[in-house]
């Protein structure tokens, strides 16, 4: 008896075994079957990978087909262009962060990822050299294994002109950005990562209307330029380095409208902007309950903070070593803990707001001494300091027209947000430095990388056809 029984298991897990197999090599066979342009749906169940797809074709689960990789190597490649993958879902690719296990591996362009659940994949979806593809409303998701080692959600290298919208991505390392210009990231949705938005050597992105909580880092731009980061929610940055938004070594950045809320910091600033001639601009933005409003890690001026809410902060700004943030331009800014008066009713504060740093308060800015803040003993020692203080302050910024309440109307108003920069001729402000500061303007000059020359000729290079060289896309980072 017992050995029938014994021979019975081993027939169904020989029939189970079977089936996995044939399930496996259906699914390449079918994608292989499907002619040029045609609709695959294969029957529903759960097939073993991976699968490559050289070929224009769709791919549709229909939430009923499952991929599972049982942990080697990734999952889908895509190596035709035009394809499309939707309502598919993918599980268990490889842990090799030097092959890139993921998900989807696209290798191509023109293509649709659409509505996939790509779980315990160590890389969600990796997109090298791909443009105009479209990565929509997909659900991502990494190996359960610490952060650092997670893979990212989605990585793009060298990859332009893609659309990244509706997708939820959590529980990963970052969703990175590469050399890749011109793209779309709107309406996303990113938790329980370590950057939820990362650029690196990256030009001429647009960010919008993405939600980005319980993050280390919310969106963090790197040695790039030229993006547009609007109405974003980033809340819940928190730990040594929680940061809402960062800049460092960009140029010509434009931040207006997020909201940035419950962060260790929330603008974070970094040898910004880095070329000598260009600025950085943040209007309109939100800067709610953080420990630090405004974080300066150097203090290179050209930042504009315009129509911005700074918000019931522990410290509004805050500028490392012995430096300030008076080269920034402060202006129509609202600070919760302005104490002027409003007599004309312009809604403008009748005198300049002033942020100022005592000696004697200095040891309040102890990383265990801010658990205490808020608390009424730290409040009346900070009140006796200001009001009897021991030795000359240090002011780290000035706003001379504050604006008096939160009125968010006057913050945002065309008027208070206008702000038109001065042209500056980097050879007119090498040439008035003494002789005895040369070698160091020569360093300088190297370190920001290529002359006035080089600026000219590539102001005058023709990228009229822009659209249809990839190469030409490297235009926004030659210099960095």
């Amino acid at each position: 008896m017992k050995n029938h029984l014994f021979l019975l298991v081993l027939v169904i897990q020989l029939f189970i075994a079977a089936r996995s197999v044939g399930a496996a090599e259906n699914l390449q066979r079918l994608i292989d079957q499907t002619p040029v342009g045609g609709t695959l749906v294969p029957p529903p169940g759960t097939y073993q990978g991976p699968v490559v797809i050289n070929k224009q074709m769709i791919l549709d689960g229909r939430n009923q087909v499952v991929v599972d990789n049982h942990g080697k190597g990734s999952v889908v490649l895509v190596k035709a262009d035009r394809v499309t993958i939707r309502n598919m879902q993918l599980t268990n690719s490889g842990d090799s962060h030097d092959r890139l296990d993921a998900g989807i591996l696209v290798r191509s362009s023109d293509n649709r990822i659409l509505d996939n659940l790509i779980t315990d994949c160590l890389f969600g979806i990796d997109l090298q050299e791909a443009h105009r593809n479209e990565i929509i409303g997909n659900d991502i998701s990494s190996k359960k294994v610490d952060l650092g080692i997670r893979g990212d959600g989605v990585r793009i290298w060298a990859s332009h002109k893609n659309i990244f919208r509706k997708n939820r991505i959590h529980d990963s390392r970052d969703m990175v950005i590469w050399y890749s210009n011109d793209n779309l990231i709107e309406d996303n949705e990113g938790w329980n990562n370590r950057y939820s938005l990362h650029f690196m050597f990256a030009g001429g992105n647009l960010v919008q209307r993405n939600s980005y909580h319980h993050n280390t880092v919310g969106i963090f731009l790197m040695y790039s330029r030229d993006a547009v980061v609007v109405d974003n929610l980033v809340k819940y940055s928190l730990g040594g380095t929680g940061i809402g938004i960062g800049l460092k070594e960009v140029d010509n950045m434009t931040i207006m409208r997020n909201k940035i809320l419950y962060c260790t910091a929330g603008f974070y600033f970094d040898l910004s902007p880095f070329q000598p001639d260009t600025y950085n601009f943040l209007k309109g933005n939100e800067v709610a309950y953080n420990v630090v409003g405004a974080d300066f890690n150097s203090s290179l001026p050209r930042n504009v903070l315009k129509g911005n809410a700074f918000i019931d902060n522990l410290e509004t700004v805050q500028v490392h070593g012995n430096g300030t943030a008076t080269d920034s331009i402060w202006e129509g800014n609202y600070y919760s803990d302005y104490e002027g008066f409003d007599r004309d009713g312009d809604g403008y504060g009748d005198s300049t707001y002033h942020y100022d740093i005592y000696f004697e308060t200095l040891w309040m800015g102890d990383d265990w001494m801010r658990f205490f803040y808020g608390s009424p003993v730290i409040s009346v020692l900070n009140f006796v300091a200001r009001l009897a203080p021991v030795s000359e302050p240090r002011r780290l910024m000035s706003d001379h027209k504050p604006v008096f309440k939160v009125d968010f109307e006057l913050l945002t108003s065309a008027a208070n947000l206008f702000y038109n920069p001065p042209v500056i001729d980097v050879e007119a402000d090498d040439n008035d430095e003494n002789d005895d500061n040369a070698d160091i303007d020569d360093e300088m000059a190297a370190r920001y990388g290529g002359s006035s020359s080089d600026k000219d000729e590539e102001d005058d290079a023709d990228v009229s056809n822009i659209d249809t060289e990839a190469e030409n896309y490297n235009r926004y980072y030659h210099k960095q």
